[in-house]
């Protein structure tokens, strides 16, 4: 699903228009985002949670030259799904 798509189909389940439904999802993105930037969790209960981890720096290989390679450390968002939703997808057919 796109986000536009994602934006038509707010506005249809919640009665918005495709602006009111828009303006929504961007709201609520830029709120994820600058939480995540300060480096706080967003998180819904048995829906899941979103966090900022540091991802050590570490030496991997090159699969197709063979060739070490070092990554430096870094900042990356995690997705940790709830319960909820997990067993939701499980029974989903």
């Amino acid at each position: 699903m796109t986000k536009k798509e994602f934006v038509e189909d707010i506005a249809t389940r919640g009665e918005y228009t495709k602006k009111e439904a828009e303006k929504i999802v961007n709201l609520f993105l830029e709120t994820v985002e600058d939480n995540l930037e300060k480096g706080n969790s967003v998180g819904f209960v048995g829906w899941g949670k979103w966090e900022v981890v540091e991802r050590a720096a570490r030496e991997v290989r090159n699969p197709q030259t063979g060739k070490k390679m070092k990554i430096k450390a870094k900042k990356v968002v995690k997705f940790k799904v709830g319960k909820i939703l997990e067993d939701k997808v499980k029974a989903a057919k």
